[in-house]
Formats: C-alpha cells, structure tokens, sequence
C-alpha cells in the first residue's frame, strides 16, 4: 500500500505490535472513538476466551473463605469479572506467577496449563480481527478499525495468524528506543505483573535462575523476584521477532514519535509517511542492484 492509497483508504485497518508499555494503547486511545473501532486483544482474550477460567479461578479463592463460600454454594452471591480494555487486571492476575505457593506462586504444572490457555486464547483473539473488522462497520458504523493487539503476539505458534492480520491491517511495530525499554525495565521492577513466556523460553530461564539463586526447587522462588529477573531477557527475546514481523508483513514505527499524535490527522500523516519512506527504502535498494 502506498501513502496516496493509505490516505485514501475508506476503511482503515492498522495492528499495533509492540512490548506492553510502548504506548498502542494510548495511541489508540488518540483516535477518535465515534470513526474508529478500537480492538483490545487482552480485552478480547479476557471477554471470549479466558472468561470462565478468570471467574473460576476467583471462585477458587473465595471458596477459601467459609463467609463466601457459603454464600456461593446457596447461590445467593455470584462472581463475574470486570474487564476493560482500561483495566484488565483480571487477565493478568489468572496468568500469575511461578514460586512459592505461601507468596501466591504457581506450581509449574498450573502455570504451564495457564500459559498455554493464554496462547490459545491469543490465536483465537487475532484470528476474530477480520471478523471484527466486518463486523465493527456493518453493525457498528464504523470507518476504521485499530487492533491493539497484546505484547505476546509475536510469540504465537500458529503461523496463520500473522499472514491473516498482514492480509487486512496494515501492521505497525512499535519499536522502543533504549530509553523507553529502559522505562519499561524500571516500571517492571517496580511493579512486577504476570507475563506470558514460550515453553521453552520459560523452561530455560526458569533453570537459569533456580542455577543462579541456589534454589532447590520452583516452590522456593520469590514469585516477584522471578518476573523481575527474567523481564530483561523476554524484552531481548521478543525484540528480533517484532523486528522479522515488521520486515516481512509490516513497518517499523519508533514508538517516541508516536507521543506526537495528537488526532486522527496526525495519525494518517504518521503513517503514509511510513509507508512513503518505506516505499522510497526499496526504490533505493532497487537502484543499487
């Protein structure tokens, strides 16, 4: 897609990539909610795919507590959980933390189970993004579509799924300067909150970190300290994967200049001017061969 096509685009589609934190969000947010349809894909996680694993796991604890649990088992209370795309705590309290069980932690059993139906419950938000698109315009009225899509993309097996949403959005990364993953790192330590990580990736840090602490076991890790350690290294892993998603389906955008967008104009004339220079990009490597 061009610039000129991008500008003259009737119904726009764009996916937001990027680590959690780098602002899709708050771009999207920027985009006036009357023209724009604004796809969460947590909130779409949490609302369709992990609703009834989130409240049962609510239930879980409340059961613990015999005032609750009484009332839950006479039916004279029920539990729902309060997701929106502003606050979805909920999402990321089911995914949770390895470690100690007496500190909140999981076993390494129900944080796999919990990892995996996160994953699943990913390919299956993104997959409703070209539904959605339909659906926002012929049922809602809107013109335009954004995908907030969740910092986890880039780490879906299904290898469907990118194709699809580079076949009716036009993808946008998000990169992060050195200061902005410095920010995220801060932010991070401060307030260490549950994250998804690949099987492998997990395993791997989960022994090199048990290695570095001397701890016999994942039940003596300190859940807080776990995500902490190992958010550096997930920001290293997923970085070289948002960057091949970009090269091959989208375009890289540096997350700071999107801190100028103040309006819907400002965000077209951010991105034709990706897409323009990107276009003039393989002009020029054209020439050189």
């Amino acid at each position: 897609m061009t610039a000129r096509e991008f500008e003259a685009w009737p119904h726009k589609a764009v996916t937001l990539l990027g680590m959690s934190g780098v602002g899709k969000t708050t771009l999207a947010n920027r985009l006036p909610k009357s023209n724009w349809f604004h796809y969460s894909g947590d909130y779409r996680i949490g609302t369709r795919y992990l609703d009834e694993p989130i409240v049962d796991n609510i239930k879980r604890q409340a059961m613990q507590v015999d005032f609750l649990c009484d009332l839950l088992r006479s039916d004279s209370i029920y539990i729902k959980s309060n997701i929106t795309v502003d606050n979805l705590q909920p999402v990321s309290t089911f995914l949770g933390k390895i470690g100690d069980p007496g500190r909140g932690g999981l076993s390494v059993e129900e944080f796999r189970r919990r990892q995996r139906l996160h994953h699943d419950a990913e390919v299956g938000a993104m997959k409703d993004v070209a539904g959605f698109i339909e659906k926002s315009r012929d049922i809602y009225g809107y013109d335009h579509f954004v995908n907030d899509a969740g910092g986890s993309v880039c780490e879906i097996e299904d290898a469907s799924v990118v194709p699809a949403l580079a076949e009716h959005t036009v993808i946008l990364y998000l990169r992060a300067d050195e200061a902005l993953e410095s920010d995220l790192l801060e932010r991070q330590r401060i307030d260490p909150k549950p994250l998804y990580y690949p099987e492998a990736f997990f395993d791997a840090q989960l022994a090199a970190y048990l290695e570095e602490r001397a701890l016999e076991s994942p039940a003596d890790v300190e859940p807080d300290d776990f995500v902490q350690w190992v958010f550096p290294s997930l920001v290293a892993h997923r970085r070289p994967r948002y960057e091949a998603i970009s090269r091959r389906h989208g375009y890289t955008v540096e997350a700071r200049a999107t801190e100028g967008v103040r309006d819907e104009a400002d965000f077209v004339e951010l991105v034709a001017g990706i897409l323009e220079a990107a276009a003039a990009a393989a002009r020029a490597r054209v020439r050189s061969v």
